[in-house]
């Protein structure tokens, strides 16, 4: 089975910049995930896409949980449909969430679509700006904003969520647009 629809560089082919580029997104464990390794044709977008993806879910400034990020990129991509961003993302949910009954309590909820089963208050709240984002964008206005104010999320929290959000809606159509697949990726790696 092929890794995407268009040609994508292996290690052995990657030189000069494009190699550089190569390690400098390669994970924790040293392999280049085929969501990058997509990019391998113009390594430039690679970098971007880097930088952006670190910045929304790895950045030492954030203030929700990451666990909790994960599960709103993960409800992103069960939105979209983005087999590869949820295998990857549900791993690291999974793990961090770190209860196997709580965990599949919220897989539950985020597949069925029943987020009131699990999630109470600002988690919801911030979930159901992240569904009207991801499915209805061209509805989204001020008091989609408010609302979420009014219920003690602050500004930069809000931020977190709309970054993920838009992270994960661009990725999606990066990955389903270029038939990117896991195949040769190890999944879910997620540093301690």
């Amino acid at each position: 089975m092929k890794s995407a629809w268009i040609k994508m560089l292996t290690d052995e082919q990657a030189s000069g910049d494009v190699k550089q580029i190569f390690n400098e997104a390669r994970t924790p464990h040293g392999t280049l995930d085929n969501v990058m390794r997509v990019h391998s044709l113009r390594p430039e977008t690679m970098l971007g896409h880097l930088a952006l993806y670190r910045s929304v879910l790895h950045s030492k400034d954030l203030t929700l949980p990451i666990w909790f990020l994960e599960v709103v990129a993960c409800y992103v991509s069960l939105i979209n449909r983005c087999d590869y961003s949820f295998a990857h993302h549900w791993h690291n949910a999974e793990r961090l969430i770190n209860n196997l009954n709580r965990a599949q309590s919220v897989r539950n909820a985020l597949e069925k679509n029943i987020l009131e089963d699990v999630f109470q208050s600002k988690e919801l709240h911030l979930l159901q700006y992240a569904k009207k984002l991801t499915s209805s964008v061209q509805t989204m206005q001020i008091s989609d904003i408010t609302r979420l104010q009014e219920t003690g999320i602050n500004d930069g929290e809000i931020l977190e969520v709309n970054q993920v959000v838009a992270y994960f809606n661009y990725s999606t159509r990066l990955l389903n647009g270029l038939g990117v697949t896991t195949t040769g990726d190890v999944v879910g790696y997620y540093k301690d």
